[in-house]
């Protein structure tokens, strides 16, 4: 019954928006290749070099592993191929971002990359396959890109066409359909100093409330919410959004609670490149989650794809028996806790549009085909130099089928400092998937009932 309305849902969307769509430009014979010659999501099924072919992705926890538990490392036994340095990573250029260049150029004595054996651990649950298919030949973009149409769940472009078209298969990417989590964030200083900000977040696609009704909120994609935990002067402030999918016919909605004053107000500013919670000045409210929001202030252009070492399976940047202060350092996370393997990406560049504003003008976006999800972002300021430099640390949530991130880092190379946000060794809980909510927890109402300092 539920899907049954969803699917009505997708519907009321493309109808109540009134805004006529660009035709779909996957044939079903192209679609055909999906399962085949391309996984059930559109990346390349088979391996070539270093990448090995995809056989179905990590779908059983490995021996010693609880369901609920954090995972546990299945690649514990594997050794480090070799280790791209500050001395040597002019020999693998050719699979590095401008990024991870710039990291090796600043940090040539602590910033390395242990790459490890490739593996193609990304999988989702057959509905999301199943959906996929229907939307390669269904799903379109909005007229001038800013939403979709005739989508439901799952990948809308497994094909992609354009940059638009990847780009969304970032943003409505599937993260478990619900979940609750209890992270870190950090913002240290230059000589490594930091305090961390713990957030419990929250998100729910609308589909997957417990008395879902296809009939409200219509243009709302999923619901989001954020309570400052500690520090002592930020506990207490909350955040709600109500994330739309075409945020430009109707804009983002957002809601502060404030502690201090007690009191729930609009928040506009949660958008493009307002301010990020608690970052120090280090992020845009668009930084999180490697990149989100409406993706109208940019033209945007694929660039084909590329093999480039990123972070993959990091699963020892989740190990509950590290303290936070064995990861985060000076300049950087401590590097000798990552994991970077050789991974086919598509390139895809986001030129700010004539008219438009935003800190950025210009960002590269190297997103994983096994999982479409941004995994490396360089951030270019507005006279053309590189700024920040964007790495989530990719890893499979094998026990509820969700490719996501341990953590994700931005780094500003003029000011020498960073952020790294989804710390929790430290806490007891892991992510809870499959967290059911009601639409009424996500009102404005509910934000000031449970704003307590």
């Amino acid at each position: 019954m539920l899907k049954k309305h969803y699917k009505t849902w997708g519907g009321a969307i493309a109808l109540s928006l009134m805004i006529s769509a660009a035709n779909a430009e996957v044939s079903p014979a192209e679609a055909a290749k999906l399962g085949k010659e391309l996984t059930p999501i559109g990346a390349e099924m088979a391996g070539k070099g270093d990448i090995p072919a995809w056989t179905g992705g990590l779908t059983k926890a490995p021996a010693g592993h609880k369901a609920g538990d954090k995972p546990v490392n299945p690649f514990a036994d594997d050794k480090v191929k070799f280790v791209i340095t500050g001395q040597n990573y002019t020999q693998y250029a050719a699979n590095l971002t401008d990024g991870q260049k710039a990291m090796f150029a600043k940090y040539p004595n602590t910033y390395k990359m242990p790459v490890y054996e490739s593996r193609r651990t990304a999988a989702y649950p057959q509905f999301v396959y199943d959906e996929t298919k229907k939307n390669a030949t269904n799903t379109k973009l909005l007229e001038g890109g800013n939403g979709l149409a005739n989508y439901v769940e799952g990948v809308p472009f497994p094909m992609p066409k354009n940059g638009l078209e990847a780009i969304w298969n970032h943003i409505v990417r599937y993260r478990g359909g619900s979940v609750s989590r209890i992270v870190g964030q950090v913002t240290p200083q230059t000589n490594g100093d930091f305090t961390v900000v713990r957030f419990q977040d929250e998100f729910t696609f609308r589909n997957k409330l417990k008395d879902f009704d296809p009939n409200a909120d219509q243009n709302v994609l999923f619901y989001f919410k954020q309570d400052v935990l500690s520090p002592a002067r930020l506990a207490g402030n909350v955040l709600l959004v109500h994330e739309t999918l075409d945020q430009v016919k109707e804009p983002r909605k957002a809601w502060v609670y404030n502690a201090g004053q007690r009191r729930v107000r609009r928040a506009p500013q949660v958008a493009y490149d307002g301010p990020g919670t608690a970052a120090d000045g280090l992020r845009t409210s668009d930084n999180f989650d490697m990149y989100n929001g409406a993706p109208d202030r940019y033209d945007w252009k694929l660039e084909g794809k590329q093999e480039i070492y990123i972070p993959y399976n990091s699963y020892k940047l989740k190990d509950p028996s590290l303290k936070y202060d064995q990861i985060v350092k000076a300049g950087h996370i401590n590097q000798d806790m990552t994991r970077y393997e050789l991974h086919r990406v598509w390139k895809v560049t986001a030129t700010l549009k004539e008219g438009k504003r935003h800190i950025y003008a210009k960002r590269v976006f190297f997103i994983d085909e096994d999982t479409w999800q941004a995994t490396e972002i360089d951030h270019y300021d507005g006279r053309g130099e590189l700024w920040r430099v964007a790495e989530a640390h990719n890893v499979m949530y094998y026990d509820n089928l969700v490719p996501w991130y341990a953590i994700e880092t931005l780094y500003d190379l003029n000011s020498g400092r960073y952020l790294a946000l989804g710390l929790d060794n430290e806490e007891e809980s892991s992510y809870k998937f499959g967290f059911e909510r009601s639409q009424a927890d996500y009102t404005p109402a509910a934000l000031r009932r449970e704003g307590v300092r």
